[in-house]
């Protein structure tokens, strides 16, 4: 059996590329089918391909067959919630960043003596 902390770490691997990511947070808003995730991400058709195949087989989408089109759609909301929370804390983290820029900018350079 593999423990947690691997599982989680293979889990977040998957994560780590940015077509996969942008892909979820397209599907955070619901099914979509090949061709409008085509058209939002803007890559070649197998390139797109490939990376919902490596979400496929992690479980974290599904697709299903409706008329002519594929959808895609979320295994479950927590990765949609998981999304946003990593959101929110790049959105905190940069702002404080930017902070800590602005403080840089405005603070005058000590003088050498």
């Amino acid at each position: 059996m593999v423990p947690l902390y691997q599982a989680e770490a293979e889990f977040f691997r998957t994560l780590g590329h940015p077509v996969r990511i942008r892909v979820l947070e397209l599907l955070g808003d619901g099914p979509r089918s090949v061709r409008e995730l085509l058209d939002a991400v803007q890559i070649e058709a197998s390139s797109l391909s490939q990376q919902l195949a490596v979400l496929r087989r992690a479980g974290i989408v599904t697709s299903h067959r409706e008329g002519n089109s594929v959808l895609y759609v979320l295994a479950g909301p927590d990765v949609a919630d998981l999304l946003r929370a990593a959101r929110s804390f790049l959105t905190g983290l940069l702002a404080s960043q930017a902070e800590l820029l602005d403080a840089l900018r405005d603070e005058p350079l000590a003088r050498a003596a």
